[in-house]
C-alpha cells in the first residue's frame, strides 16, 4: 500500500517459467505490492505451475495464446477488478529491475502523474545492458518520429515498464487496440490524446537469453504499426479522419 491505494503487480508471461521466481522475489522484496496478478498466454513450459505457488499472487491462464496485447488487456481487467489503484506492469523475464517499484507508485500514488515509464534510454542504459545496435538505432528514429507526429517529447515508447492510476486505466477503451505488441504503442498514444502527462525514470536493463524478445520480421511488423498510429493519431488530431483509437473529445 502507498497513501491507502492498493498496489498491483501485473506478469504478462508466457514461457517465463526461468526467470520467474527471481522477478517475483525481487517485486516482493519492495514491501509495498498488495497483490501480482500473472497471466499465462498459453505458456509450453511451467509458467503457470510454478506462479500458482507464489504467495499473493492470482494466476490466470489463456487456454490459447491471444498474443502481448491481448495478454496485457486481461492484465489490466483483472487488476481492476481486484480493487487496483496503482498498476504497475513488470515483465517476468527479469529485463527490468522491480527496484523502482516504489519510485513509480510514490509518483502516482502522491497525485503527480497517472501513468510512469521506465525508460531504458534517460541515462544512456541501453546500449550498457546490452540491447542490440540495431534495436537501438530503431528506437531512437521510432520515438523521433512518434514525438514529431504527436506533439510529444518521451525519450522512448517501447518500453515494458509501466506504471498507471486506476482512473487513468479506466478511461482508455483498450480493447478497441491490437492484440499484437503494438498495443504498447496503442495505449501511450490514447494516453498522451487524452491530455494526461506522461513521466519518466531512468531503468536500468539486462539483454541475456531468458530476456523475451522479438524477431527481426516481428520488430519490423511492431516498427510499422507503430509510425501508423502516429500517423492516424496526427490525421485524427487535424480532424481528416476519425478512429475508435482516438475518439473525438468531448
Amino acid at each position: 500500500m502507498h497513501n491507502n491505494k492498493k498496489i498491483i503487480v501485473v506478469m504478462p508471461a508466457y514461457n517465463a517459467a526461468k526467470t520467474l521466481k527471481k522477478t517475483y522475489e525481487e517485486v516482493m522484496e519492495q514491501g509495498i505490492v498488495d497483490l501480482v496478478i500473472l497471466v499465462d498466454d498459453a505458456s509450453r513450459d511451467e509458467t503457470s505451475a510454478i506462479a500458482s505457488g507464489l504467495p499473493k499472487t492470482q494466476v490466470y491462464v489463456h487456454e490459447q495464446n491471444r498474443g502481448y496485447g491481448g495478454n496485457q488487456k486481461t492484465c489490466y481487467r483483472m487488476a481492476l477488478e481486484a480493487g487496483g489503484d496503482i498498476v504497475i506492469m513488470v515483465h517476468p523475464d527479469y529485463q527490468y529491475t522491480p527496484k523502482l517499484i516504489p519510485a513509480m507508485a510514490t509518483m502516482i500514488g502522491n497525485g503527480l502523474y497517472p501513468c510512469v515509464l521506465g525508460s531504458r534510454i534517460l541515462g544512456g542504459y541501453a546500449l550498457k545492458g546490452g540491447m542490440p545496435v540495431w534495436k537501438y538505432i530503431a528506437n531512437r528514429f521510432l520515438t523521433l518520429a512518434e514525438n514529431i507526429l504527436m506533439g510529444a517529447k518521451l525519450s522512448e515508447y517501447h518500453t515494458g515498464y509501466r506504471a498507471f492510476s486506476r482512473e487513468l486505466l479506466e478511461s482508455l477503451s483498450l480493447e478497441d487496440n491490437s492484440d499484437d505488441y503494438v498495443f504498447d504503442n496503442q495505449m501511450l498514444a490514447q494516453i498522451i490524446w487524452q491530455g494526461y502527462t506522461i513521466a519518466e525514470v531512468t531503468c536500468p536493463t539486462k539483454y541475456f537469453t531468458e530476456a523475451s524478445s522479438i524477431n527481426l520480421w516481428r520488430s519490423i511488423r511492431y516498427g510499422l504499426g507503430c509510425l501508423v498510429t502516429a500517423l492516424i493519431f496526427r490525421l485524427a488530431r487535424m480532424k481528416i479522419i476519425r478512429s475508435t483509437l482516438f475518439p473525438v473529445r468531448k
